[in-house]
């Protein structure tokens, strides 16, 4: 965790910028009108990338694309292939894609870089559906990384995705870097990065606008460094939830710096079920971290039993312990600017507090400390009673 950058990162760069071959859509029969479907054309194109035995390039020119569900398929020969983006990528209605749990997917695969472009996910009609209680599928995510290491995704806009924006799951080295992330406050389950079964993950310099969590952080995540976040509208950064199933990893290694959340539900959140499991969080850092406006600042939420439906008069077995928050500042749009709701069976410990001045309406704010063993070093406001 001592560098921000995995070790394959540079090389990565040098080797898909040098002697690459290049393989343009248009070549394989995709039209950019926004209407022709160039699925087809995108498979063309990595058939051949993916038998390639040197680095090689997918360009996708300055035009509006058309595209149906894809799977990039790996295992490839090829470890080094680039997707340069200058266009924009749309998604069909929901309707033409209802049993689609994934837009674009790759899967199995090696050293893949996307570079800039559009996603254009679609996802207003879907939501219209679910807000107005039909029966409505849960949607696709845009942008999806199923057991696939070196991956890179750099300069990408994603706007406007039916589910989840950006998922890496399974998965090991990735670096999502410089991306932005667009969906309205009142889209459902929009989260902007979704991290799980994975290690060694960097998310640097992003700014992102949702209706659901900016990044969420799900079991068997290990080495997640996540840095230089801007999150508004959304509902923060989000370790869980975990402990649905009685048998899940858990979730260590976990720093997130230098963030900023702008008038969003939460802000650093963990978040577990009501229920027994064999689940922990351990070894988090929270740091440099500025509240604007916040509703839940920092709060850990032991208790999560969405429709009260098999976890009511339970304790979560989830085991927290080793989270450090350090260096975080702003304002609370309630009172309660931290709230430890930890499990009576399995108590929050080794939780250290330094460094933390948040106010409520130019006033001092309040804290709920429940099951929380832990220290606090210099300025805490509000203290932990």
């Amino acid at each position: 965790m001592t560098s921000l950058l995995p070790a394959f990162f540079i090389p990565f760069l040098l080797l898909s910028s040098l002697n690459a071959s290049t393989i343009n859509i248009i070549d394989h029969g995709a039209r950019g009108d926004g209407i022709t479907d160039v699925s087809q054309a995108f498979l063309a194109a990595w058939a051949i990338a993916c038998k390639s035995s040197q680095p090689t390039t997918i360009y996708v020119p300055p035009k509006r694309f058309f595209t149906s569900p894809i799977v990039f398929q790996g295992p490839c020969k090829n470890s080094r292939i680039t997707f340069q983006m200058e266009g924009t990528l749309v998604a069909p209605d929901y309707k033409k894609m209802e049993s689609s749990t994934n837009w674009l997917m790759f899967h199995g695969v090696q050293g893949v870089s996307i570079i800039g472009g559009y996603l254009d996910g679609r996802g207003t009609s879907l939501w219209a559906c679910k807000a107005a209680g039909r029966n409505c599928p849960a949607g696709a995510v845009s942008l999806a990384f199923y057991s696939s290491k070196d991956i890179l995704v750099q300069n990408l806009r994603s706007i406007n995705a039916k589910l989840f924006h950006i998922v890496v799951h399974s998965s090991q080295d990735a670096v999502i870097q410089g991306v932005k992330i667009d969906a309205p406050r009142d889209s459902p389950n929009t989260d902007g990065v979704h991290v799980q079964n994975s290690i060694n993950v960097r998310v640097l310099n992003i700014g992102i606008k949702t209706g659901d969590d900016c990044i969420s952080i799900g079991p068997g995540t290990r080495n997640l460094w996540i840095q230089g976040v801007t999150c508004g509208p959304g509902h923060g950064i989000s370790i869980g939830s975990l402990g649905k199933s009685s048998n899940e990893e858990g979730v260590q290694n976990v720093v997130v710096q230098n963030v900023a959340f702008y008038g969003t539900q939460n802000g650093l959140r963990i978040k577990t079920w009501g229920r027994p499991s064999n689940g922990f969080v351990t070894g988090v850092v929270f740091k440099q971290v500025v509240m604007k406006n916040v509703q839940n600042p920092i709060i850990i939420d032991q208790n999560y039993c969405p429709h009260n439906t098999g976890c009511p008069n339970q304790n979560s077995g989830i085991q927290i312990s080793g989270v450090t928050y350090a260096d975080i500042v702003g304002t609370s749009a309630t009172q309660v600017a931290m709230k430890f709701a930890c499990s009576t069976t399995s108590p929050c410990k080794r939780i250290s507090l330094e460094g933390i001045k948040l106010t409520y309406k130019d006033q001092t704010a309040k804290s709920v400390c429940k099951n929380v063993y832990g220290t606090t070093h210099g300025l805490v406001l509000p203290r932990c009673v």
